[in-house]
């Protein structure tokens, strides 16, 4: 009897991130069921849905309580419109560059 002695390599498994940033800035169309690398002020962070709510950004970037914070989305242009708490965000939505959270109390201290 003999043995199979041929080892097998794992396979490597390719998992793609989507910098929808990078995507926006060259007017490329962002693909649909991928993990997506979204950039909110500062920090990229890596979110495995489509979509999520402006509440859901601020809680990822750890801004709590929530209701303390607005939340911005740049586009392609340079125009940014506020999103509301309860408001869905495509990342597959064209022109979709980044997101920019602010205090609401600035003006205390």
């Amino acid at each position: 009897m003999t043995q199979n002695t041929e080892k097998h390599e794992p396979e490597e498994i390719i998992i793609e991130i989507i910098e929808i940033e990078e995507y926006a800035k060259i007017g490329k169309e962002i693909p649909r069921g991928k993990k997506y690398q979204i950039r909110i002020d500062k920090i990229k962070y890596v979110v495995h849905v489509e979509s999520m709510t402006g509440r859901e950004l601020l809680t990822l970037a750890g801004k709590i309580p929530v209701e303390k914070y607005r939340l911005d989305q740049k586009m392609k242009g340079g125009h940014t419109r506020k999103i509301e708490l309860d408001q869905i965000v495509s990342f597959v939505e064209p022109g979709v560059e980044r997101f920019m959270t602010l205090p609401l109390d600035q003006t205390e201290g």
